[in-house]
């Protein structure tokens, strides 16, 4: 079964970044599954995320769609056009709108479309992202194209409730993200419950995505720090770090060939949305626009509020 080819990624522009972006670059590539299953496994350090995850129970219920579609939602905004991008951002306001309660170890109210939430989401999936490019892909970007990735990942920020000041800038600004919140991370049986399920999800939620998910974490795991390991009870032994960076390498080399030709082939089976995705990127004709567009244009044109930012509808309501 192939990946449909009747989705159009890019009807009007180049969306926020476009052709030879970085964003582009580390989004489009095979290893950005690996990212995103290091992502979510990585968010559930955060004890409101937590608490929102396991009282939706999305992840439990049918994670193959309920990841397939998180993950075709940073893909869309990376490599699909404005109107696309702004549509599934409001989308995604919607669907969390409702995930809102009582963080059981602080006592505290969470709401996944909190400011701190999403930047939480943002930074670690971006973040993740190019920490498995680097590591299985073609390797570290040069300064000028890190330069630009991080201006792009604040360009995408804009379309999540994330506070604009708030947003790390480089590299240097995302370390300091995570010092800083870093004494508020924990580990509760809940996460590791849920980091568990995601990195070794049970054959019964789907054979073939069960399988995905157990060969990516052979690759995710050593791409996170040791100690996050140890307290999430998924470590696993340090010859695993070693032997699986060729085969994880080869692996993905292979898959980006023909313009991601396996990844999209086997996309059917693990995440068929995000390889919906990825095809229609493969397969592009250029837009009417050959030029790319910023969020605030693209939410006066699309977008169902207006000029406002998510950030200034949250506020303005809150």
């Amino acid at each position: 079964m192939a990946a449909s080819r009747s989705f159009t990624l890019r009807r009007d522009d180049y969306g926020f970044f476009g052709p030879g972006s970085p964003s582009w670059k580390v989004w489009g590539s095979p290893t950005a599954l690996i990212g995103f299953q290091r992502a979510v496994t990585l968010e559930h350090f955060d004890p409101f995320l937590t608490a929102a995850v396991a009282d939706s129970q999305g992840i439990y219920d049918n994670p193959a769609v309920r990841l397939d579609h998180t993950l075709a939602y940073f893909v869309l905004v990376a490599l699909g056009d404005g109107r696309t991008a702004i549509q599934a951002s409001e989308h995604l306001m919607t669907v969390h709108a409702p995930m809102t309660g009582i963080e059981p170890v602080s006592g505290k109210r969470y709401s996944a479309n909190s400011p701190d939430a999403q930047l939480w989401i943002h930074v670690t999936g971006w973040h993740s992202v190019l920490k498995a490019y680097e590591m299985y892909g073609p390797g570290p970007l040069s300064p000028a194209e890190e330069d630009r990735y991080w201006a792009e990942c604040v360009i995408a920020a804009e379309l999540q409730t994330c506070k604009p000041s708030d947003v790390p800038r480089d590299r240097e600004e995302v370390r300091a993200y995570f010092a800083r919140v870093r004494p508020q991370l924990c580990v509760t049986e809940r996460a590791v419950q849920a980091m568990h399920y995601l990195l070794w999800t049970p054959p019964n939620k789907g054979l073939a995505f069960a399988i995905g998910a157990r060969l990516l974490s052979l690759a995710t795991i050593p791409t996170l720090p040791r100690w996050m390991r140890k307290l999430g009870r998924f470590d696993l032994p340090r010859i695993v770090d070693v032997s699986v960076r060729i085969p994880a390498k080869m692996i993905a080399w292979a898959a980006a060939r023909r313009d991601n030709w396996a990844l999209i082939h086997a996309a059917p089976f693990i995440a068929p949305m995000t390889g919906q995705i990825f095809a229609a990127h493969a397969d592009s004709t250029p837009p009417q626009q050959l030029s790319t567009i910023t969020p605030h244009a693209a939410r006066e044109l699309y977008g169902s509020r207006g000029s406002r930012s998510l950030w200034d509808a949250v506020t303005e309501t809150a």
